[in-house]
């Protein structure tokens, strides 16, 4: 790594200002920021209370998220081995189905590697391509507006190819990672100045824009001509019976062997991640207080209230938890620094909104059984509200103890 430190060291002066390639120095400066700690750190805000630097924060993130990224990667190849299997297919077409048979993999759901490799080569693809269209828009604002390039985008890639189905077309990635960065981040000015939670926006835009592809039973396995209900779907006909009636448990949603994205259906995995956060203390542990109980609160409520007609009332709140993406949701989407409250109460009324509006969403609305993602992104709007009032309470509060 010297020799490659020496390198680059050699390289910067065609990059700086007046250099050959200074049109291109926001690039070498990503690179070279994510190989090495730059040569200046914040040492003031945002980061006024801790010396971690940007590229640090990001980098835990990505790393909180590899168990939850290597968990889905083996659900999806389980979950399409078993398909295959119930169809009574020996083998798939195209270039997957050649690898597969090249290296001898197999597609035997109980073995370990033939699962994980064939879920291996439906992610990469996507990330792929995820990397490189995303890549191409930080890379162009970047040097339009002679700005570095930073390590948010590694996060918002790895976070937005998780909540994908595994049989969207790549086409679509491309499109869905575009408008994120576009229209989700760099409009407003970059890392940092956005609103809203850039990988939520781009799976939003591809659920409503192309739903054939984002929503239904038949997108969530790979495996041509077989069609699978997710279990909040089962959920939605027909309450918890319909999950346990389809051979679905409550430790296999825990586990993430159900149906799903392709990476944020393992409650386990994101715990797991949750703890790393916290341990690290990059996550905000009241954020993620806020959603469980929101959601525990709301879901308990319509357990009270009941109904005849809608049996997502009757749904209790340990099954909320490993339904859908509500983990992935609470630990990764949630806390989201840039789009979250910021006043340390403000968080705790944030998260219980959107842990609130989840419960609300999936029992109330029929056409969304998810909604983790309509609330978080409706809890990034009214975020800069609830700091708003945490903090006007905070005056008036010591205007009473201070003002005579």
């Amino acid at each position: 790594m010297s020799g490659l430190r020496a390198y680059l060291d050699r390289l910067e002066p065609l990059f700086l200002k007046g250099g050959k390639f200074e049109k291109f120095g926001a690039l070498y400066e990503m690179v070279d920021t994510f190989l090495y700690s730059p040569k200046d750190v914040t040492r003031s805000a945002p980061h006024v209370r801790d010396a971690i630097d940007l590229k640090r924060v990001m980098t835990y993130v990505v790393i909180a998220a590899l168990p939850v990224a290597l968990a889905g990667m083996y659900n999806m190849g389980f979950q399409a081995n078993t398909a295959l299997a119930a169809l009574g297919q020996s083998g798939i077409d195209g270039w997957r189905g050649q690898v597969i048979d090249a290296l001898g993999i197999g597609y035997d759901p109980g073995s370990f590697a033939a699962c994980f490799w064939h879920g291996f080569l439906y992610f990469l693809p996507v990330y792929v391509v995820t990397l490189a269209a995303g890549g191409f828009w930080e890379v162009l604002f970047a040097v339009v507006r002679n700005h570095e390039v930073n390590e948010g985008f590694l996060v918002t890639s790895m976070l937005y190819a998780l909540i994908l189905p595994p049989t969207i077309p790549l086409w679509q990635v491309a499109l869905g990672i575009s408008f994120a960065v576009v229209l989700g981040k760099e409009v407003f000015g970059g890392t940092g100045k956005n609103f809203l939670n850039p990988a939520l926006v781009g799976r939003a835009f591809l659920y409503f824009a192309y739903p054939a592809q984002n929503s239904g039973d038949a997108v969530w396995v790979a495996a041509d001509g077989y069609s699978g209900a997710t279990p909040l779907a089962l959920g939605a006909e027909g309450g918890v019976g319909s999950i346990t009636g389809d051979g679905v448990t409550w430790m296999d949603s825990f586990l993430g062997m159900v149906p799903g994205t392709i990476g944020a259906e393992s409650t386990l995995m994101c715990l797991i991640g949750a703890a790393f956060l916290l341990y690290t203390r990059v996550a905000s542990w009241r954020i993620m207080l806020g959603v469980l109980l929101g959601m525990i609160g709301t879901s308990l409520l319509f357990n009270v209230v009941g109904s005849d007609t809608n049996p997502m009332f009757a749904v209790p709140w340990h099954w909320h938890l490993v339904l859908g993406g509500f983990a992935f949701g609470m630990v990764y989407m949630a806390t989201d620094p840039v789009s979250a409250a910021h006043t340390a109460r403000g968080r705790l009324w944030y998260g219980a909104l959107i842990g609130a509006l989840t419960v609300l969403i999936r029992v109330v609305n029929p056409a969304f059984p998810e909604g983790i993602m309509l609330a978080i992104l409706l809890g990034n709007v009214f975020a800069p509200l609830i700091d708003h009032f945490v903090v006007q309470s905070n005056v008036r509060r010591r205007e009473k103890r201070y003002v005579q």
